[in-house]
């Protein structure tokens, strides 16, 4: 068996070059993820963007614009709000522990991103599903009006949150909710029973 010239790798690849490991930047990158920051009315103030986004000044950095997310969407939508830097990564600037916690006009501007990142229409009544080639077809009247939206049959767009509370995700990512099944009708609850 050949063995391999110097500075060769298997396949004769010239070996990889290797940059010397910064411990302690990885240290404080580290500590600096681990950290639970949280966002209250003495730290940080919020703003409206000319764009309709918000704005955060917190312990006197400005960041232009922030994304919002719920870490419990369901069970605590108003606690322990996730403010994260918008771009794909989006690092996690802090937490907010409640909106009311918060001055009533900053709390304002939390929920008015909140509802455009989770908004989700209300479905008050199903008007008729179909099946076609492994999707169903829903046409339904929500709090928001009419809405016509498809989910795969493979199963997973609907997830039962509780003993009657649903979620349904479309295709799109679109997300309706059924707060109560049982305020459907009989016939109603018999096309959804077919997905769950």
């Amino acid at each position: 068996m050949r063995g391999m010239g110097p500075g060769r790798g298997p396949g004769g690849r010239g070996r990889e070059e290797f940059t010397e490991f910064d411990e302690k930047a990885y240290e404080a990158q580290s500590a600096e993820l681990l950290e639970l920051r949280y966002l209250t009315k003495e730290n940080s103030r919020f703003a409206r963007t000319e764009g309709g986004f918000a704005s955060l000044v917190y312990r006197d950095k400005s960041y232009e614009r922030v994304s919002v997310y719920r870490t419990f969407p369901f069970s605590a939508p108003e606690e322990y709000i996730s403010i994260r830097e918008p771009d794909e990564k989006a690092k996690e600037i802090g937490v907010i522990r409640a909106l009311s916690e918060l001055d009533p006009e900053q709390a304002q501007i939390i929920r008015e991103q909140l509802e455009l990142r989770y908004f989700m229409p209300k479905i008050r009544k199903i008007t008729e599903v179909r099946d076609e080639y492994g999707y169903a077809y829903f046409d339904v009247i929500t709090d928001m009006g009419e809405a016509h939206f498809v989910i795969p049959m493979s199963g997973g767009a609907i997830v039962t949150l509780s003993d009657v509370r649903l979620i349904i995700t479309d295709l799109d990512g679109n997300r309706y909710e059924i707060e109560d099944v049982t305020k459907l009708g009989s016939g109603e609850q018999k096309k959804l029973d077919m997905y769950l």
